[in-house]
């Protein structure tokens, strides 16, 4: 006799609850908003199953977890992690109508920290557009243009935790930069002494920044970006 493929997700219930974000994803301050999905990693030797919270104040990357299942363990390691050393108190915490985030489990664990969860309208990707954005860059960008060729497992997750620090750490400050330039701060006079950027190699491609460092003088001081440290000393 076939055996019957499981269709019950542990913890699994049926609490869904409005939308409270409606597409508003604009936040005042950090933890008013977070978002929350999970995505398919289908490029190592076996399924992957990626977990993320992200703070719609500034797009950061407040936790993730990877995981062989997609059991609701996945969403509650992730939320327990964004709460950690945060104030979470009244935060609005956005995600679909998947089994994990209707979850008695994750619905309590949310309620426990003070959190107030929102869902999207069933079916209905735009109302989590964000965070699903931010995970279709990340396949694109670390996986999707590579040489079909099968990575292991662990190297799916050194490529997922590399593109996490640049996102949180170094995009910003690479967008500075060239916004910075684009305006015409600086200019062939001097105002920038130094910049430079380091790559490093991860899996199969050379596109992830490991640091960054840029100094200029503005308004009569010496401003230095390293990593993601940003400091000031007068001169």
């Amino acid at each position: 006799m076939k055996k019957k493929r499981k269709s019950h997700i542990a913890g699994e219930g049926k609490c869904i609850v409005p939308n409270l974000l409606k597409q508003n994803f604009q936040a005042d301050h950090p933890n008013q908003k977070w978002v929350t999905d999970i995505t398919y990693l289908p490029y190592g030797e076996k399924m992957l199953y990626l977990s993320t919270i992200m703070d719609l104040y500034n797009n950061e990357v407040i936790a993730y977890r990877v995981s062989d299942t997609q059991e609701v363990h996945l969403v509650l390691d992730t939320l327990e992690a964004a709460c950690e050393r945060r104030e979470t108190h009244g935060v609005i915490l956005h995600s679909d109508q998947g089994a994990q985030y209707t979850s008695y489990a994750f619905q309590e664990l949310a309620k426990e920290k003070g959190i107030i969860t929102s869902m999207s309208r069933k079916g209905n990707c735009f109302d989590n557009a964000v965070i699903e954005s931010f995970h279709s860059s990340l396949k694109s960008e670390e996986f999707n243009t590579q040489i079909r060729v099968k990575p292991t497992n662990s190297i799916v997750l050194e490529k997922v935790e590399s593109y996490m620090y640049y996102y949180n750490y170094i995009r910003p400050f690479t967008k500075l930069l060239f916004s910075l330039i684009s305006l015409g701060q600086f200019t062939p006079k001097g105002v920038l002494s130094a910049y430079s950027f380091t790559y490093i190699r991860t899996g199969f491609r050379a596109a992830v920044v490991s640091s960054i460092r840029f100094t200029t003088v503005v308004c009569g001081a010496s401003w230095t970006i390293s990593g993601s440290c940003l400091a000031s000393s007068e001169i």
